[in-house]
């Protein structure tokens, strides 16, 4: 019996295969039969193309139902996954292709040819192709002349299902390989830990180049045979417009402070919900309070990383505590250790340890990083720093890697500080987060400059809009003739947060 992640899928589609799987705000509505026979026809146009069993199909595409089309496409032609942020520039992508050399690239209509050149240059030999947002493109068009019939390639739960790049504490950015048994594990433990249940709707805001979208929140609806109302963008107005037709929302903070600031956000609008979710950036507990007083629900947050999808969970049932990740999951072992490895007792600070048949199986052509990152016994060191209470309540406190959460998504400084040092005129730069009322965290960059009068402030940061994807791009900037500095030579980047804290809030 194959454990290709998507027959563990099929098993759970509906009987009545005409039962919606997707729909669209006023646009297309996808049936479970229509995923069976679209991701068939996928799966034969990947074929077509010349891709193989564990090759890699790198996807960048705009959120729409024939990309999850497409990556169920990929699972069942026994392909590798590789979504990629529609942020991306040209420089980045020029690095994801050379290093994971995929054999398919599927992108945005409007970037073939860009795509296609880039390709060309890193020398893969990919077929690229084309996927619009309103299912137009390339690859429907030479999908839709093949048979909707397709045999699932063989897979066992150790084969790699999606590699997933995260930016890198050294400026390297690394690919996350999650095998079928990492990703079937962890929705299989959601699914039942989050009570879904065989009528629930999921309201679908998120981007699905992204562990939480993608993985998290599309897999337990198709685990659980049901449907999502799948929003191409989030906006706050129309998700709660739309919390009539649903029972589960997933979402990352700053779409909770975002429906705070609605005045549509009413405990009438909000009832028939069943459950709120929040993830991938921590929730404050002046949200969390707000949220559960102007609607009279208990958002539950969630702990995980891209390395492993969830790792803890407030309760289903039970005390839902503000500041808290909850309890690590069951198949999930957690621990505290200090920087040598020791483990720490309940209640003290340090390093987040964790081991289960959901953590990753390395890190993609890089051994050496992978070896460092996991224990002689099997644990994979998060990199985030927290403490387990009395209860066995898990609370993140901070992060060892120095990195910023901005809107949900990862940015890692050393990343942004390569790119402003490579502009003329820089000298160095030290790039830290600081608390944003929208995003939760963004980046302020305090650069050295070696005295051009040309360089500027907002010359840096349209600069880097041309390198970095958005989210990367610090939101203020600082020109100054040195940084702060330890004994050893270290930048004080805690100096620099408490330096410009005053001036930060008053420029946002």
């Amino acid at each position: 019996m194959t454990d290709n992640l998507f027959e563990l899928f099929r098993r759970h589609f509906p009987a009545d295969r005409t039962r919606p799987f997707i729909e669209v705000p006023g646009g297309a509505v996808l049936s479970y039969g229509d995923l069976e026979a679209e991701s068939a026809r996928y799966a034969n146009a990947l074929v077509a193309a010349g891709i193989k069993p564990g090759e890699r199909v790198a996807v960048q595409v705009d959120k729409s139902a024939e990309a999850v089309v497409l990556y169920l496409a990929c699972l069942r032609a026994g392909a590798i996954l590789l979504p990629l942020n529609t942020a991306y520039q040209s420089d980045e992508l020029e690095y994801f292709l050379t290093d994971a050399a995929p054999g398919v690239v599927v992108c945005q209509p409007h970037r073939l040819a860009e795509l296609e050149g880039l390709a060309a240059k890193a020398g893969i030999g990919a077929c690229v192709m084309s996927l619009g947002g309103r299912g137009d493109g390339t690859l429907p068009e030479r999908a839709k002349a093949l048979a909707p019939d397709f045999t699932t390639v063989t897979r066992g739960g150790d084969d790699i299902a999606a590699i997933l790049y995260s930016s890198g504490t050294t400026g390297r950015p690394k690919g996350a390989m999650m095998s079928h048994t990492n990703l079937g594990s962890n929705a299989q433990t959601l699914h039942k830990l989050w009570g879904f249940r065989p009528d629930d709707v999921l309201l679908h805001c998120l981007p699905i180049f992204h562990t939480h979208g993608l993985f998290v929140a599309i897999n337990c609806v198709l685990l659980n045979g049901g449907k999502m109302i799948f929003c191409p963008k989030f906006d706050a107005e129309q998700a709660i417009g739309l919390f009539s037709q649903a029972s589960v929302f997933m979402g990352v903070p700053t779409f909770y402070t975002r429906f705070l600031a609605s005045p549509s956000l009413t405990p009438a609008a909000c009832a028939p919900m069943r459950l709120f979710i929040s993830g991938s950036a921590p929730l404050l507990e002046e949200t969390f309070n707000a949220f559960r007083d102007k609607t009279g629900f208990t958002i539950l947050e969630r702990y995980g990383m891209t390395e492993g999808g969830m790792f803890t969970s407030n309760p289903l049932d039970g005390d839902r505590i503000a500041g808290t990740v909850g309890f690590a999951l069951p198949d999930v072992q957690l621990r505290i250790t200090d920087e040598d490895g020791k483990v720490l007792p309940q209640g003290e600070v340090g390093i987040i340890e964790v081991k289960g048949p959901n953590i990753f199986k390395g890190y993609w052509n890089m051994p050496e990083k992978t070896k460092a990152e996991f224990t002689a016994d099997g644990f994979f060191k998060s990199g985030d720093v927290g403490v387990i209470d009395e209860r066995g309540y898990v609370s993140i406190v901070g992060r060892a890697k120095d990195l910023i959460i901005s809107g949900g998504y990862n940015v890692y400084p050393k990343e942004v500080e390569d790119a402003i040092d490579r502009l003329d005129g820089v000298v160095e730069s030290a790039v830290v987060g600081m608390p944003h009322p929208d995003f939760g965290e963004a980046g302020l960059a305090i650069i050295v400059t070696a005295g051009q009068a040309g360089l500027s402030a907002d010359g840096v940061i349209a600069a880097l809009r041309g390198r970095l994807a958005n989210y990367k791009v610090p939101k203020q900037v600082v020109l100054v003739s040195e940084l702060p500095r330890n004994a050893m030579g270290k930048v004080q980047k805690n100096v620099l947060r408490d330096s410009y804290a005053e001036m930060w809030k008053a420029n946002l």
